[in-house]
């Protein structure tokens, strides 16, 4: 099996893996700051208001890497799935920001932390728990399993939402209505902030 390191690859601008965390701890740091707000539309309206206005690189940056998923759709999955809330563990089956299994983990590859061989007993843990292995993750489980789950004739961010949440092998079909929610609002504050 070909073993996945999760290090970023070197380039002139911000590197994937900064890019990844400054939005990382963007929304980190906005979602603890304004937990006091009695809105959640408001609270994830002035995160995401926040990422969008760095968010400008992010097409060249998927672009550089070919990564599928964009760093903006990757922060709406983390908001969706776990609020991107730091410090994430593992809990019952899944583990970390994105929530991942052992299976999905498996199916993108098995990366792993610098120096870890995907064989030891907690390289799945140590991976999905950190925030730029678990993207990485998600990169390589879309690159297997991307299609298009909802018939509109591409492969989106969309898309990815619903791989994420039902799996590579049936996409297709409904999906929670908060899940969806949370997502949508996501998308929707980025494309706002972007003009």
């Amino acid at each position: 099996r070909d073993q996945v390191e999760c290090r970023p690859v070197g380039y002139s601008a911000r590197t994937q893996h900064e890019s990844f965390l400054v939005y990382f701890f963007i929304i980190s740091f906005y979602s603890f700051k304004f937990a006091a707000m009695a809105s959640a539309v408001i609270k994830l309206s002035a995160i995401l208001l926040l990422i969008g206005v760095c968010a400008a690189d992010v097409s060249e940056l998927a672009a550089a890497n070919a990564q599928p998923v964009t760093e903006v759709c990757l922060g709406c999955l983390c908001q969706a799935v776990s609020g991107c809330k730091q410090g994430l563990r593992c809990e019952g089956d899944v583990c970390g920001l994105f929530h991942i299994t052992w299976a999905y983990w498996a199916d993108a590859g098995k990366p792993t932390l610098q120096g870890q061989s995907p064989d030891q007993p907690d390289a799945y843990s140590n991976c999905a728990i950190d925030p730029y292995c678990a993207a990485q993750t998600v990169q390589g489980y879309m690159k297997r399993f991307a299609q298009d789950c909802n018939g509109d004739g591409r492969i989106d961010c969309y898309d990815y939402m619903a791989i994420h949440k039902k799996g590579g092998f049936g996409c297709a079909g409904d999906l929670p209505f908060q899940y969806v929610s949370v997502f949508n609002q996501c998308i929707d504050a980025v494309a706002r902030a972007q003009g």
